[in-house]
């Protein structure tokens, strides 16, 4: 067997009443690529932190090339050859690449001669890893691909040989996920030993050389990526059999809810983004929009549900005008039937500071149930998030809890239990598992066929293609702005890929 690159031993921890992990054992083999996937809420993330030295076990041991280690902070960590990459980046935006990567690690107060020296670090780093990224452009004019590269050459400048990555595809195109893959296999060809927190089987079978499974806490089980499969990862994790498929039958679309005609939309630096898109989503059916991230379809949902205003064209939600070409009013569209899922729940989605009973009425607070009077109600407000809470097995079941202490998986559940609620006319969803697990992924699909079935409109955009393909009616395939074909649910992925690569344009929506 090959030595061991980490050892936990026994590890505990507690947060109040919540025992998030419970007596882990867990080895890690050097100069392989170790997978660990479990529910949202599974004790994942709070594992690694502890590795990372962000929070201490309560007990239990650490050991690093077979030796106890004492991981007190995050320096700790990087001195024991320990780099991690978070699912939320670690980056100062109007810094270049080059400041970023030696911030916190500079050679010298002479600043000069510091980023001499990490510049010819970087070359070699990016030549040694595949790695490319310009040291000199402004990270937040970087795509998130290539931010996310910035994190890894953080880690490996700091010395880093055992790389933990956190949801590292969650905001990733494929063809971006594939490019990190690749630089994974590589790290691993160089002696590097990776650990990969994932919630997608389907990439901890391609990429990982073996997986341990943890739930409620606990490492259930540790298997050779090679000797199991998806179907039995996927029962491990969420403790009973998975349906990986979405069951639903066929969609009987009713009248016209949302007509969008026309629409054409900038971003903030004048670029259109949305360029004359026109399409309809009747009652009881679900439009899917395929696409590669950044070819309009978040300018289109912005545009739709009252948060960017359009340069041009209409829309009419049940047959009624909206304003989008006004100053932007979210507020009266969801007075008017229409809920709004947001791709970023973060920025947009929830306000993380808030308790989660009050992002669970978020927008919808002036509602006369929500009040008493002048002031909000708020044994109310406690009761529907707890109902809430029992519908959508959000976890832990606690509505005085931060929003920020869920995770991820969890807060978008709050989002969609919120929006899902309301009985809206017409739902607009923007990535819906976004950082979810298995177990949830079946248990959103689930509600969204159920809106659809219950004669809801709703237009849903994701970036995971075989969900699109899964939950779609009708397929319309978005690139450079436009929509460049229709097509059915049992279109193949090659012929999707084609049209969102702009390389086949047939059948167009007028």
């Amino acid at each position: 067997m090959a030595k061991a690159a980490i050892e936990l031993v026994g590890i505990n921890k507690s947060f109040g009443p919540v025992h998030a992990n419970r007596d882990i054992n867990l080895e890690v083999a050097k100069g392989s690529i170790h997978g660990i996937v479990g529910e949202n809420g599974a004790g994942k993330s709070t594992l690694m932190s502890i590795l990372y030295g962000f929070y201490q076990a309560d007990s239990g041991e650490i050991r690093v090339g077979g030796k106890p280690a004492s991981i007190r902070s995050s320096n700790d960590a990087i001195a024991a050859g320990i780099g991690m990459v978070h699912q939320h980046f670690m980056l100062v935006d109007n810094f270049t690449v080059l400041e970023n990567v030696i911030l916190g690690a500079e050679s010298n107060a002479l600043l000069n001669s510091s980023i001499a020296k990490a510049r010819s670090e970087l070359l070699r780093l990016e030549r040694e890893y595949g790695l490319q990224v310009n040291p000199d452009a402004l990270v937040e004019e970087l795509p998130v691909g290539l931010q996310q590269r910035v994190e890894i050459l953080k880690a490996l400048y700091r010395g880093a040989e055992i790389l933990i990555l956190d949801e590292p595809t969650g905001v990733l195109t494929p063809a971006e996920a594939d490019h990190l893959f690749r630089i994974l296999k590589q790290l691993k060809e160089q002696g590097k030993t990776v650990v990969l927190i994932t919630h997608k089987l389907r990439e901890i079978m391609a990429v990982t050389d073996t997986v341990s499974v943890m739930r409620q806490g606990t490492v259930v089980a540790t298997r050779e990526t090679a000797r199991t499969t998806v179907e039995e990862l996927a029962e491990l994790m969420v403790g009973r059999r998975v349906l990986l498929r979405v069951q639903k039958d066929a969609a009987t679309p009713g009248e016209v809810k949302l007509s969008v005609r026309n629409l054409v939309v900038k971003d903030s630096r004048g670029v259109t983004m949305v360029n004359d898109v026109s399409f309809d989503v009747r009652a009881g059916e679900i439009v899917g929009i395929a696409g590669v991230a950044g070819n309009g379809q978040s300018e289109l949902l912005e545009a739709i549900a009252g948060i960017r205003h359009a340069v041009s064209g209409s829309v009419l939600l049940d047959g009624k005008p909206l304003d989008t070409t006004g100053p932007a009013d979210p507020a009266k569209l969801r007075k008017r039937g229409l809920a709004h899922v947001p791709e970023d729940r973060h920025h947009v989605g929830l306000v993380l500071a808030f308790e989660e009973n009050e992002n669970s009425i978020l927008g919808y607070h002036g509602q006369p149930r929500y009040r008493k009077g002048p002031l909000l109600d708020v044994s109310e407000i406690l009761a529907d998030a707890k109902d809430k809470i029992e519908k959508y097995d959000i976890r832990p079941p606690n509505p005085r809890l931060k929003t920020a202490n869920f995770s991820g998986g969890n807060q978008q559940k709050i989002v969609l239990a919120r929006e899902m609620e309301q009985d809206p006319t017409v739902l607009v969803v923007g990535q819906p598992t976004r950082g979810v697990d298995v177990g949830a992924i079946e248990f959103i699909h689930r509600r969204l066929i159920a809106m659809r079935d219950a004669g809801k409109a709703v237009l849903l955009v994701s970036v995971e293609l075989d969900e699109i393909r899964a939950l779609s009616d009708r397929i319309l395939v978005m690139f450079d702005g436009r929509i460049v074909g229709e097509r059915g649910p049992d279109a193949s992925e090659a012929e999707l890929g084609l049209l969102m690569a702009g390389i086949e344009q047939k059948e167009t929506v007028a």
